[in-house]
């Protein structure tokens, strides 16, 4: 039985990976910006659960709800950084204090978690961090370039954080979702707030495209949290994790396109080193 800390658990993958980590028979502190959306879990599981309220963008909620789970189970072995929103915008469309709330949100409140729950993890000597990426952590598209920054960004994240706290016993895993059934391209998406027209026929056309087929995409986020609490079952768990066959199409055919990209530019690049070297 492990003791988990899931952010962002209000709706969506969230919810389901504090549910499946439930059902499971762990023990989670689920947590959201308003706690009377996830107060529902300790009436459903009693003591195992424990609600608290957490806005990552606030250090103070944080060390409070890594507190609580010191306090309700003795530690934390397992956190999953899922809080997060999308952004809808042109590059240049972006809203320059919605881009850095975004960023505030999706990069740095994982920044901070960590911060705060790592050295508890390093003390006991063993935990797994799961971040919640996503397909566009891994390839960019209009109209998500600044969501996927942050994705981009979370993924680097992960990258260099499994090798830094790899020999302290701590694992370290990046879920990336492809198109799955939640809120996040209705009720908890934003987007630019002054279009502009010269982008109307592709980056406009692709967002009312993301709305149109909000409740039509074909990913199940109960299966994202079975997935999630059997990664975190593992010895050696994968450093990334794709789910659903949207992503690993987009990512195949992206390794692939940025293959023979190499392989064509391969004398431009070699050509740059030191005479001799």
């Amino acid at each position: 039985m492990s003791r988990w800390l899931v952010t962002g658990c209000s709706t969506g993958l969230g919810r389901e990976i504090a549910r499946a980590a439930l059902d499971a028979g762990h023990r989670v502190v689920v947590s959201a910006r308003r706690v009377r959306d996830v107060e529902d879990f300790v009436s459903t599981y009693g003591e195992a659960a424990r609600a608290v309220p957490l806005d990552v963008t606030d250090r103070a909620q944080i060390d409070a709800a890594v507190a609580a789970a010191h306090d309700a189970f003795g530690g934390i072995d397992v956190l999953v950084n899922n809080a997060g929103y999308g952004y809808l915008s042109a590059v240049e469309e972006g809203d320059d204090a919605e881009v850095r709330r975004l960023f505030d949100t999706n990069y740095f409140g994982v920044v901070d978690t960590l911060k705060a729950v790592l050295p508890g993890m390093r003390a006991q000597g063993s935990g797994h961090v799961v971040n919640i990426s996503s397909m566009t952590g891994l390839v960019a598209n209009p109209p998500n370039a600044y969501y996927s920054s942050t994705k981009f960004a979370l993924e680097a994240l992960t990258e260099a954080l499994a090798k830094e706290v790899g020999p302290l016993g701590i694992k370290v895993t990046a879920i990336e979702p492809g198109a799955f059934r939640t809120d996040w391209a209705k009720r908890s998406m934003h987007q630019a707030s002054a279009p502009i027209e010269a982008y109307a026929a592709d980056v406009g056309a692709r967002k009312e495209l993301i709305r149109a087929f909000a409740d039509h995409l074909p990913g199940d986020p109960r299966k994202v949290g079975e997935a999630v609490v059997m990664v975190t079952t593992l010895d050696d768990p994968p450093l990334r994790l794709l789910l659903g066959r949207d992503v690993l199409k987009a990512a195949r055919d992206k390794l692939t396109d940025m293959s023979a990209s190499i392989d064509a530019w391969e004398h431009v690049t070699v050509a740059t080193d030191l005479e001799g070297v």
